[in-house]
């Protein structure tokens, strides 16, 4: 269970990030959250990684208050959550292999579970023939595809996605929607920050709707609000929830 109450970022100059944010995210939460460019996506998903401090409020991930941690706790927050990010972030000079075996390394596991844990993960993503390859030898989908394998390889309870599909094609980026499904079918919390309007309306999954840092759509089996121009379609409020 992730939780968020009364949570609020506000940015040097008292810019807003997030506004008196409250919401609880069930284990196994399969979400996606949807709103303009600069409306608070990517704050709620920095604060769930302790990447960003937060100005009022508390957030707790499995009944544990994460809003003040430091150091070592930050360190195993980060085991429990994976991250994926629109612009893949991976090491240049290293294989797409070894790209994925940093993160067990990190956790000093064996080498012999390294290689099992690294192979399943391809297998799953579907790149088991690409573990020698270096990321420039691989599409913009596969190099996406071995960053999901990176953020999942550690087993965590949690996979936050920052516009994983934003630089694909649609056919591509329907790939990736496929592997965060068999990642969720595995248990694991999903959420996912998107202005894919096609894959949110499709998928009708949970979805919030976040508007100048506030929540105003809370919807069981969303769609996508927003027009062309990026602005909220019809009315919105902030109790406007249907969860």
């Amino acid at each position: 269970m992730i939780t968020f109450n009364n949570v609020s970022k506000y940015y040097p100059g008292k810019i807003p990030g997030l506004i008196d944010v409250t919401v609880e995210i069930p284990a196994g939460e399969f979400m996606f959250l949807i709103g303009p460019s600069g409306s608070g996506k990517t704050t709620f998903l920095r604060l769930l990684i302790r990447d960003l401090l937060l100005s009022k409020g508390t957030i707790t991930v499995d009944n544990e208050d994460i809003s003040n941690y430091t150091g070592k706790n930050i360190h195993l927050l980060r085991r429990k959550v994976g991250i994926v990010f629109q612009d893949f972030k991976l090491l240049l000079d290293r294989t797409v292999f070894e790209n994925i075996a940093m993160v067990l390394e990190i956790l000093g596991k064996p080498e012999a579970d390294i290689e099992q844990g690294v192979m399943n993960v391809l297998e799953l993503v579907g790149l088991g023939d690409k573990r020698n390859f270096f990321p420039l030898q691989l599409s913009a989908g596969e190099m996406q595809r071995t960053s999901i394998a990176r953020a999942i390889v550690g087993g965590p309870k949690i996979l936050l996605a920052d516009e994983p599909t934003g630089n694909l094609d649609p056919e591509t980026a329907w790939g990736i929607i496929e592997i965060f499904k068999e990642v969720n079918d595995l248990g694991t919390t999903v959420i996912i920050a998107s202005h894919n309007a096609d894959i949110v309306n499709k998928m009708k999954k949970r979805t919030l709707t976040i508007h100048h840092g506030s929540i105003v759509r809370d919807e069981a089996k969303g769609h996508y609000h927003l027009d062309r121009h990026g602005k909220i379609a019809g009315k919105a409020g902030k109790h406007d929830v249907n969860h």
